[in-house]
């Protein structure tokens, strides 16, 4: 029996034995950035896990606010996703197309939204294809399901708080960026924000989280040595935070496997903080350097 609330990830195996459960779904989560003209719902629907349920990030988000795919207000989220027969007293799988991309971002959705009993699937859909497993296609046809919105104010930090702690220094920032990106050499790919990272904060690239060759997340004693190498204390409290707050929060999720639960993501991320105004914007390597350098060619979430 796989414990979600503190294992946060299950492998294909284990998915393709439990397929069946009553109290099981599983969700696609998958999202493509617009200059690389793939449809993820499109995708989805030519093929995807048995049973599975499509969950877009960019319908799913607060209507109110400009910036990409903000969490919504808890009615909002709630009125979603029961139409998806996403509800009270299900366990949830989550998975994207790529193997470990958008996933991670609707896994911390959903325990925002106090659903703890949420994992991400280890490898995605391409592990899942890899080992002969069975797909099919088609839309998907749920029943509707009624969930309860349980906000856990301690996983989200906007604006305001990301302000505050340039003066308390509470919270370690830790920016999932490439290199490039995080240090100002490389424009960003969102016209109208600044290039440059939130002052004081590490870099750790997301892509340090998953072997990819598999697309599989490494295991801790790896993830250690990496947010060792970013200058990241794991005694202390982190927020993350990257381009739009997707792969922020592939970071939670390695954070998670290690067992700190003192984790935040900064939802408006560098969408939010990049644009015009009065916040602080720094430039060149982290203190202590950072823990790659390449930037990968799906850094922009």
């Amino acid at each position: 029996m796989v414990d979600f609330k503190n294992e946060a990830l299950v492998s294909t195996a284990w998915l393709a034995d439990n397929l069946g459960a009553p109290d099981l779904r599983v969700v696609d989560a998958s999202y493509y950035l617009p200059g690389e003209g793939l449809d993820p719902r499109q995708e989805f629907e030519a093929q995807h896990i048995p049973g599975a349920v499509f969950f877009d990030i960019d319908a799913i988000k607060d209507p109110a606010n400009d910036l990409p795919h903000m969490v919504p207000p808890p009615h909002i989220f709630s009125s979603k996703v029961r139409k998806l027969g996403l509800g009270d007293g299900l366990r949830l799988v989550i998975y994207d197309q790529r193997g470990l991309f958008s996933a991670p971002r609707v896994w911390w959705t959903f325990r925002y939204f106090g659903h703890e009993d949420v994992a991400v699937l280890d490898g995605g859909l391409p592990k899942w294809l890899n080992e002969g497993r069975p797909v099919e296609d088609g839309p998907a046809r749920p029943e509707e399901r009624h969930f309860t919105p349980r906000v856990n104010s301690m996983l989200l930090r906007d604006r305001g708080q990301m302000l505050e702690n340039l003066t308390r220094q509470n919270e370690q920032v830790v920016d999932a960026r490439g290199a490039g990106r995080f240090e100002g050499r490389d424009p960003e790919p969102r016209q109208g924000l600044r290039a440059g990272h939130i002052p004081g904060s590490r870099n750790l690239p997301f892509t340090e989280m998953f072997d990819p060759a598999t697309q599989t997340l490494r295991d801790a004693a790896a993830l250690k040595t990496r947010f060792a190498a970013a200058g990241v204390d794991l005694d202390k409290p982190v927020v993350t935070t990257c381009g739009s707050g997707v792969t922020a929060a592939v970071l939670a999720l390695g954070l998670h496997r290690l067992g700190h639960r003192d984790v935040a993501v900064y939802d408006g991320s560098w969408s939010e903080w990049g644009l015009e105004g009065d916040t602080p914007v720094a430039t060149g390597p982290a203190p202590g350097g950072t823990a790659a350098s390449g930037q990968p060619k799906t850094d922009r979430a």
